[in-house]
């Protein structure tokens, strides 16, 4: 048998499945996407219940953030009160800060929504912002790539015979996930790794 919560059984048996997976989807990933299919149906479901998911998400210091020009419902940190915190390498922290650029400096420039570089693009730019770190293989990147696709701050489409062809859309939920408040911000976390003796081992998405 199911056991369901009693503060939530105004909610209509029907709609429960949706809910348990709603709820899997935000606490797994962080993001839910709303573009076709299935995940349509579940982002419907979550604007009709947002009231009752932003207070479930609360309990865990999470705030259900919806995007105003895309079909995503994200689950950001509440600054100082998450304790939700997902820990990166050194390695998986400097290419989420290039990423994190790159974004910025893309979305001032186009008009465009959708921000896609192949991953030549990505490690020409880890060069350049870090000169003094030695960039990761193709193995590692993979890896790391293919760990941001989960955490749902990029959709990677890899190019079987070149990885550097391969085809990156960094989301609007990396932006929202590491909230720098300018480049200057930006700058001064991208400043510790400079010096890749004394670089922190691990930093935070906060």
């Amino acid at each position: 048998m199911n056991i369901w919560p009693t503060f939530w059984e105004h909610i209509p048996e029907t709609d429960r499945p949706s809910i348990r997976s709603i709820i899997a989807e935000l606490l797994s990933t962080g993001v839910l996407f709303g573009d076709m299919g299935r995940e349509r149906e579940l982002f419907l479901v979550t604007r009709e219940y947002q009231t009752e998911l932003s207070d479930y998400l609360a309990v865990a210091g999470l705030e259900l953030f919806v995007d105003p020009d895309r079909p995503i419902f994200q689950a950001r940190p509440i600054p100082s009160e998450c304790g939700l915190m997902a820990k990166f390498g050194k390695d998986e922290t400097l290419v989420v800060l290039t990423l994190w650029r790159i974004y910025d400096e893309m979305r001032m420039e186009q008009t465009s929504e959708a921000i896609v570089i192949t991953a030549n693009d990505l490690d020409a730019r880890l060069k350049l912002y870090f000169e003094s770190v030695v960039p990761p293989t193709d193995g590692h990147l993979e890896r790391m790539l293919t760990k941001f696709r989960q955490r749902r701050f990029i959709r990677f489409q890899k190019d079987e015979v070149k990885l550097g062809e391969s085809r990156i859309e960094i989301l609007p939920t990396l932006a929202r996930a590491i909230p720098f408040d300018s480049p200057d911000d930006w700058a001064s976390h991208a400043n510790l790794f400079q010096k890749s003796d004394t670089a922190p081992a691990q930093t935070s998405e906060e």
